[in-house]
């Protein structure tokens, strides 16, 4: 899982003064986790964790606000807001469950297996038993806007990956295997929220993958220094072993190897940078206000990226981020792309 990306690029967005979790009162789709969940109320102070929530603010997602994340925003239409609060709710109280807390790696898997059955006895058509104030928004939603229910099943799969991969220490093996992840962690948002705009053909699908995927592997790539530490190792080995390095190099107390890690950054970074190239366009097939959201986002990715070419690509000792500071050049490259 990966975190704050987005909540640091989208300030161009009215901010909330609420730190409240989507469970908190006054959401259009309020989610309290249920005392038996691994999302415990400590939570309220967390900080999003998952590409999810990032990939819906990609696309001018909005309702409410979860600490500095902002999922309500002006630019996305009124109409559709809840169709967004109820995806944004799901994604968000599955991530807690995967992530938050200190329960165990057993505990956290039964509890997202709970989610999946009652996802699938709500889109029956049954009523939703422990977790209402996610399913019942979230069914309507799915009906109103023929909203394909295998996405919300792949983000569901990418949760549970994450806490099996994290209990085992699993290491990626490639690229193409970290992608893997990416098509069920982040992708789907990014196509809900296409569903929600009626924007559905191939094309813009493949380049809203390429930009949620960017957004994904920009997120691992910024936090090295705070996922490694967590066990949370996303570095490929293939690129390890190219540059002579290895995951022991990145952690906290390792001194050497300088070249190859700072070589192992690059490649990534430039990996990630290419992806967001190739998916930049659909801007221009997302109308309205979303479609200039959309801009910032890519163009916010693509300075994460800038910021860590600019500490010489050491993200494993130093978290860069994008600020308020950045918003004058964002918004000059959004006008031009």
């Amino acid at each position: 899982m990966t975190d704050r990306l987005v909540s640091e690029i989208l300030v161009h967005t009215p901010a909330s003064s609420s730190t409240s979790h989507p469970g908190n009162a006054g959401s259009p789709a309020a989610v309290q986790p249920d005392d038996n969940t691994a999302a415990s109320s400590d939570t309220a102070n967390a900080a999003p964790t998952s590409a999810a929530p990032a990939a819906m603010a990609a696309f001018g997602a909005s309702v409410d606000h979860y600490e500095n994340f902002p999922v309500a925003s002006w630019l996305c239409p009124a109409p559709l807001r809840p169709a967004v609060a109820a995806i944004y709710s799901f994604a968000r109280l599955a991530d807690d469950m995967a992530d938050e807390g200190e329960h165990s790696a057993s505990k956290r898997l039964a509890d997202l297996a709970a989610y999946r059955a009652e996802l699938d006895a709500a889109l029956q058509g049954h009523h939703p038993a422990r977790w209402p104030q996610v399913f019942g928004p979230l069914t309507e939603a799915v009906q109103r806007h023929a909203l394909d229910p295998a996405l919300l099943h792949a983000l569901l799969s990418a949760f549970e990956q994450d806490v099996r991969h994290t209990d085992s220490g699993h290491r990626y093996a490639d690229l193409p295997e970290l992608l893997d992840y990416c098509a069920r962690s982040a992708n789907p948002i990014g196509r809900l929220l296409l569903q929600l705009w009626n924007v559905r053909h191939d094309e813009a699908l493949e380049r809203s993958d390429r930009i949620c995927s960017a957004l994904q592997l920009i997120n691992f790539w910024q936090d090295l220094s705070r996922d490694l530490p967590r066990g949370r190792i996303y570095l490929p080995a293939n690129v390890l072993r190219r540059h002579g390095a290895a995951v022991e190099d990145f952690l906290p107390g390792a001194t050497t190897r300088d070249r190859e890690r700072n070589a192992v950054v690059a490649e990534l970074c430039a990996h990630a940078r290419g992806l967001m190239q190739m998916g930049a366009p659909l801007v221009h097939e997302v109308g309205g206000r979303a479609g200039w959201e959309l801009r910032l986002v890519v163009q916010g990715g693509l300075r994460v990226l800038d910021r860590i070419a600019a500490i010489e690509h050491r993200s494993w000792q130093e978290r860069v981020t994008v600020d308020k500071a950045d918003l004058p050049l964002l918004v000059w490259r959004a006008l031009w792309m």
